[in-house]
């Protein structure tokens, strides 16, 4: 293909991709309602009670929207969101379909086995982030003064919720990454279990840095998940190694003579 024909196929999947997220967040805004309900529903809200005021027990905070264009910005938002995510089988197909035909076998082959190992692993810790809210929000609101009532603004924890998805979706990712310098050779098993204090210092930190929140319940639980995956990369790089080390044995033949054994008989005839 000439370089305006991979442009114009660059043009053609790219309108194919927008088009579907645009599909999708069209249809996504028609729920709008309910995608927010779903996102706020780990927040802690204060109890309503007779009179119009909130409940004095314990410490909540009131969900509020401040600003006039404050819901139509959450609706967008929300909606583009889902719509990213809805089509997202859609802009990845298109993006592997540009990219597959300068491919070999063997490397669509592996490509193929990331994405679609890759794509789940981002939904676990996008799962995982939805599901640790709840805590992150007791923890945090846990801090609110007595007699004092904390006004939680629903476009600050739709950016809090939103940087957490995508902090532990990508954190999760991790191992997909180590497996593939090992199954590049650029990274062996022995020199990442020898990297283990490293990487356990490594991954204390990062999480302490990246998690939006400051409480230490949301770092250990972003940290632990993400050593559980570094040593299962360690096990599968390990049974990689070993499996590439016996075919390279086994494609030696009976009567060749491995490197060593040659240099071996050539110091001996000396």
């Amino acid at each position: 293909m000439t370089l305006a024909s991979h442009f114009r196929e660059l043009r053609n999947r790219l309108v194919k991709a927008i088009g579907a997220v645009i599909v999708a967040t069209v249809v996504a805004g028609l729920f709008y309602k309910q995608l927010i309900g779903f996102v706020v529903a780990p927040l802690p809200g204060c109890a309503t009670v007779k009179g119009g005021g909130t409940a004095a027990s314990g410490r909540c905070g009131v969900i509020a929207a401040s600003g006039l264009l404050t819901p139509f910005t959450l609706a967008l938002k929300v909606s583009l969101a889902a719509g990213l995510i809805g089509a997202s089988p859609v802009w990845l197909y298109q993006l592997w379909a540009f990219v597959a035909p300068g491919l070999h076998r063997s490397e669509k082959k592996y490509t193929l086995a990331f994405l679609s190992t890759g794509i789940p692993l981002f939904l676990a810790g996008a799962a995982f982030a939805y599901a640790v809210l709840p805590t992150t929000a007791r923890v945090l609101i846990s801090l609110t003064p007595d007699q004092v009532t904390n006004i939680l603004p629903i476009e600050d924890f739709l950016d809090l919720a939103t940087r957490m998805v995508v902090v532990f979706g990508l954190s999760f990712e991790l191992p997909l990454f180590l497996i593939m310098l090992n199954l590049a050779g650029v990274l062996s098993a022995r020199r990442m279990v020898g990297w283990w204090r490293q990487m356990v210092l490594g991954v204390t930190v990062f999480a302490a840095i990246a998690t939006p929140s400051t409480d230490p319940l949301t770092m250990l639980a972003l940290a632990g998940p993400i050593i559980a995956l570094y040593l299962a990369a360690c096990a599968v790089s390990w049974f990689s190694d070993r499996h590439t080390a016996r075919k390279g044995a086994a494609s030696l033949s009976p009567d060749e003579a491995s490197p060593l054994s040659a240099l071996h008989e050539s110091g001996h005839r000396r």
